[in-house]
């Protein structure tokens, strides 16, 4: 078994070169989005937590992911069609810039989700 995680720093420390500065950027974007979550680590992945989790990211050798859960997926659908999807994961390509205004809506949106 790998290693497990027990900070986001730790989490960051291993990923391939080709990932390391986008995660560093969507980490930034979703602290920045909701500046009241605490950073976790769940499922072994960087995740931001209010009273639950809101979203989670990974870096990979090609892309971040990013975990905002399925509601949130089929709600910016529209806005997703350049990135490959899941139904729980976006993948976001590490050679292309990061769609920061896109990442903020959808971590506000998990936020007045939670609050509901």
């Amino acid at each position: 078994m790998g290693t497990k995680f027990t900070t986001t720093d730790e989490y960051l420390a291993t990923l391939p070169e080709t990932s390391i500065d986008k995660a560093q950027e969507i980490r930034e974007i979703i602290r920045k989005a909701a500046p009241k979550a605490t950073e976790v680590i769940s499922y072994n992945i960087p995740a931001f937590k209010l009273n639950k989790v809101l979203v989670w990211f990974a870096g990979y050798k090609s892309h971040i992911g990013f975990y905002p859960g399925g509601a949130a997926i089929e709600i910016f659908q529209d806005d997703l069609t350049a990135y490959k999807t899941s139904k729980g994961a976006i993948q976001f390509p590490v050679d292309k810039p990061l769609p920061a205004a896109l990442i903020r809506k959808i971590v506000k949106y998990r936020v007045k989700a939670l609050a509901e």
